[in-house]
């Protein structure tokens, strides 16, 4: 039964068990994400809610690398006086701040930026 699991658990390595290639990698590098320009930018600024009835400012449409979205949403919190996170093209914002956030926005150059939803 043991030899049975052991050829099991090397199932997830597509057959490979060993290489002598100093330069090998078993997934390939990601492609780097270029971020374009901020006038290019097509932000929507979202108002939901969440658990227990608290708001949240949502920033959707950001493309660029996931550094640069650390950024903005690490400056957009601080300007807020804010928690919040960042991941997948979405900045979060504890609290209704979609005009401030508006108004950062548009001076930091993302010129296509609007309120969306209700």
């Amino acid at each position: 039964m043991s030899k049975q699991k052991s050829l099991n658990s090397l199932e997830g390595l597509g057959g490979l068990v060993f290489s002598t290639d100093p330069d090998f990698k078993l997934q390939p590098d990601p492609e780097p994400v270029e971020t374009g320009p901020a006038a290019r930018q097509v932000l929507r600024i979202w108002l939901e809610r969440v658990k227990g009835g608290k708001e949240a400012t949502v920033v959707k449409g950001f493309e660029g690398s996931d550094e640069a979205l650390a950024e903005l949403a690490k400056t957009l919190k601080n300007k807020c006086a804010a928690g919040g996170n960042a991941k997948d093209g979405v900045i979060i914002i504890q609290g209704n701040h979609r005009e401030k956030v508006m108004k950062l926005l548009l001076e930091m150059g993302y010129k296509n930026t609007k309120k969306a939803g209700g």
